[in-house]
């Protein structure tokens, strides 16, 4: 965190700009919670915990808890309020209650000292405004809505019934939390003595109330209504904002929520994702780098030194070159189909035990051929989260594409635009993610009036737009039905009364 801070206020222009700076605030992964203790302190900061990973955080992607969680949406079905409606009636094993309660359970030392369970987007955020007290904690209304089960109609969190008969350890838990959320145009204090001395800078620097990444970038990429957000990376995270009267009465199922001002104020938050995305392309890239990465360093051809740098070369070009022959390969030669739930599905309907798949494997199925099927599955992934929307009555007008992803394979992009049928554009900015925690900062330091405004004042635009070659349609809307046949049969294949064929 300092030397991150430190560099950007060197890279802006060094001591001279500090008396300009006026804000910061932070945005995380998550669900990504601790334990912590009286202070707020993690309690893997402390000495007895320190090599101790249940005392860690619980990053958003720790799958670890999935009975956890198949036991909360269990639980849930006892009680006459749902009280899993705002979190699109499936609860994940990603999230807060279900790794607090794993946790609880398998660590008697991290039980016994802990006071609270907090998030890191709210954690850093105490850290830096000097607090020593979890009750004074600002928590996110981003982070409690979407992975807590918080809600204004519920007072807060579901009420102690619901929580000390899903396990007696989570007794008194709903006191020890929070009742009270914050969004993130609000301020969580300001930069602490010792925190300015560390960072170089002074102490009326406001912090912002922290939020989660993906949230934040969606303000960082100029999220407009309607229009989805998607966050590309390993995975992604896609948020669509709406005016909160375009959705009374609206519950949007099978998504990881809908949270009022989650991601600006005053509006409604959508949010969906996949699971894996840059990973399955990663995962298949270390496939058949099997040889390179386990067989050059026995070379009797070569010497040690040239084979790391090889490898490392031919790293660099393995998804570039694959992307450009796959889209080199004729339509009508496509007989490969798979599933993209290589990390469990998030949305739509969270599994996180599904695994993914591809058929129509033959002897001319080559590397490309391979990586397209798993292309056009990412895509596919895509378009059942806004088929999804779309059927639940919320509109999607377009698509914003930000992460690395976005902007670093046209190939995948436009295969997209392709099987969604509608036009994206990609961001200009490579880092939206701290643009938008930058356009919080200056909304909760006062240079703007509000998140709209310091987006159009901030924002940089975009660079390009991918729209649709309706050459392709038909090829795709017959292969996404195909994609749904196959996902179908694998999640009746998960069923737990049905046993490998193998077994």
């Amino acid at each position: 965190l300092t030397h991150t801070i430190k560099d950007c206020i060197a890279k802006a222009g060094g001591e001279a700009i500090v008396p300009f700076i006026k804000g910061i605030s932070v945005d995380t992964t998550g669900s990504s919670p601790v334990a912590v203790d009286e202070t707020g302190t993690p309690l893997a900061l402390k000495p007895d915990f320190a090599e101790n990973p249940n005392a860690m955080f619980v990053l958003w992607k720790d799958h670890t808890a999935v009975q956890e969680a198949a036991e909360i949406n269990k639980h849930a079905e006892k009680f006459e309020v749902n009280y899993l409606k705002y979190v699109g009636g499936i609860y994940s094993s990603e999230w807060f209650w279900s790794k607090l309660l794993h946790i609880l359970r398998v660590d008697t030392q991290v039980r016994k000292n802990t006071v609270s369970w907090v998030e890191h987007c709210d954690w850093i955020p105490f850290l830096l405004s000097g607090k020593t007290d979890v009750k004074e904690m600002k928590r996110s209304r981003c982070a409690a809505g979407h992975k807590a089960l918080w809600a204004e109609e519920f007072d807060g969190l579901p009420p102690e019934e619901f929580f000390k008969t899903l396990d007696p350890l989570l007794k008194g838990y709903r006191d020890l939390l929070f009742r009270d959320t914050y969004t993130s145009d609000v301020s969580a204090g300001n930069l602490s003595a010792e925190w300015a001395e560390k960072l170089g800078l002074n102490t009326d620097v406001v912090i912002g109330v922290g939020a989660f990444d993906a949230h934040m970038g969606a303000v960082g990429g100029e999220i407009e209504p309607y229009y989805l957000s998607k966050v590309m990376g390993t995975s992604t995270c896609d948020i669509l904002v709406a005016p909160n009267k375009d959705l009374e009465g609206k519950l949007i199922n099978g998504i990881c929520g809908q949270v009022d001002g989650s991601v600006i104020p005053d509006m409604a938050g959508l949010e969906a994702g996949q699971s894996a995305f840059g990973d399955v392309y990663a995962w298949f890239k270390n496939l058949i780098s099997w040889p390179i990465n386990n067989l050059l360093s026995e070379s009797t051809i070569i010497d040690e030194h040239t084979a790391n740098a090889l490898r490392e070369e031919l790293e660099h070009k393995i998804l570039a070159n694959l992307a450009k022959q796959a889209s080199e390969l004729p339509d009508d030669d496509y007989s490969e189909l798979a599933v993209d739930w290589l990390n469990g599905r998030r949305t739509p309907d969270a599994n996180q035990e599904l695994k993914g798949a591809i058929t129509g494997l033959g002897l001319g199925t080559d590397a490309p051929r391979f990586f397209r099927a798993l292309a056009a599955a990412t895509c596919f992934g895509a378009k059942a989260i806004v088929d999804r929307f779309k059927e639940q009555g919320v509109p999607v007008k377009g698509i914003i594409g930000i992460g690395g992803v976005a902007k670093k394979s046209p190939y995948i992009m436009q295969m997209m635009a392709d099987v969604l049928e509608m036009p994206i554009r990609i961001h200009r900015f490579e880092h939206t993610c701290a643009l938008g925690a930058a356009m919080f900062a200056a909304v909760v330091a006062g240079i703007y009036p509000d998140v709209e405004t310091a987006m159009k004042a901030m924002g940089t635009g975009f660079e390009k737009e991918y729209h649709p070659n309706i050459k392709k349609q038909k090829l795709y809307r017959q292969h996404y039905q195909q994609y749904l046949s196959l996902g179908r049969y694998l999640e009746k294949f998960n069923k737990k009364d049905v046993k490998p064929y193998l077994s």
